[in-house]
């Protein structure tokens, strides 16, 4: 044999092997080292999807007041798998329930706040500090005094605006009487 046929027979050797260049990928899916990946894969994609359920069912338990809607939202945190809790952050309502509560009572506060004035004690009529009778049900409610007119408190012993003593109907009945 000359030269070129011994080239041929080993190239036509080496060319003629019928061995899968990725005979090693199928080996790797069949190996045991796939297996123990593949599940823990699984164990974590698991874990992560009842943990983002448990979120979503945590979550809405403080936002949602009503127990059909709070299963529902669930729900929907559950099943898509993943895409679900999404969706709940999407459409969940956007405060806590007890933020809304806190802020009703805030509110409620501060309309009684505003609503200071004063009132007549008989028909709770908005009354001025300047009044000496209700004009609503013309009650008395305050003195006046016996010089310059001006309303006086009950408590006080002269008129701080003209410096008249003030006599106190007690006083004036015991005299008399």
């Amino acid at each position: 044999m000359n030269r070129a046929s011994i080239l041929f027979a080993q190239t036509t050797t080496t060319t003629e092997d019928t061995s899968d260049p990725l005979d090693f990928v199928g080996d790797f899916f069949d190996s045991e080292e796939w297996l123990v990946i593949r599940n823990v894969t699984l164990f974590f994609l698991v874990v992560f999807w009842l943990a983002s359920a448990y979120w979503v069912y945590k979550d809405a338990r403080r936002r949602i007041d009503d127990p059909w809607l709070l299963a529902m939202a669930v729900a929907l945190g559950v099943f898509p798998p993943f895409v679900g809790p999404l969706l709940y952050m999407f459409f969940r309502p956007p405060e806590y329930v007890e933020d809304v509560r806190e802020r009703e009572l805030e509110i409620k506060a501060m309309e009684e706040t505003l609503d200071v004035s004063e009132r007549c004690p008989v028909c709770r009529a908005a009354i001025e500090s300047t009044f000496l009778a209700c004009p609503v049900c013309t009650t008395k409610l305050k003195d006046s005094c016996r010089r310059c007119k001006a309303p006086l408190e009950p408590l006080w012993q002269m008129c701080p605006f003209c410096e008249t003593p003030v006599e106190s109907p007690r006083a004036v009945e015991n005299l008399s009487g």
